[in-house]
């Protein structure tokens, strides 16, 4: 579930292994590419921490960041 928090939407998500961790990355990332809006994250082993927050509008949370949670989550649904 995201939160909002430190002015930013953030969630962390955790997978079976590495593997699946960086392949949720990849898609993630060709996700945020058609959204035009990219994701501040880190990786560690098999979790995944997204932070997502609109530089352009002074680093505060913005349709943009809503709607990118929102496809991150579909991706997630659309994978299980």
């Amino acid at each position: 579930m995201w939160t909002e928090e430190n002015n930013s939407l953030q969630q962390t998500f955790t997978f079976k292994n590495f593997s699946e961790a960086f392949a949720f990355m990849t898609r993630v990332a060709l996700l945020a590419e058609q959204h035009d809006h990219h994701p501040e994250w880190s990786n560690i082993y098999n979790k995944v921490t997204i932070i997502l927050r609109t530089h352009e509008a002074g680093n505060t949370v913005t349709d943009k960041d809503k709607k990118l949670a929102e496809a991150i989550d579909a991706l997630l649904l659309h994978s299980a």
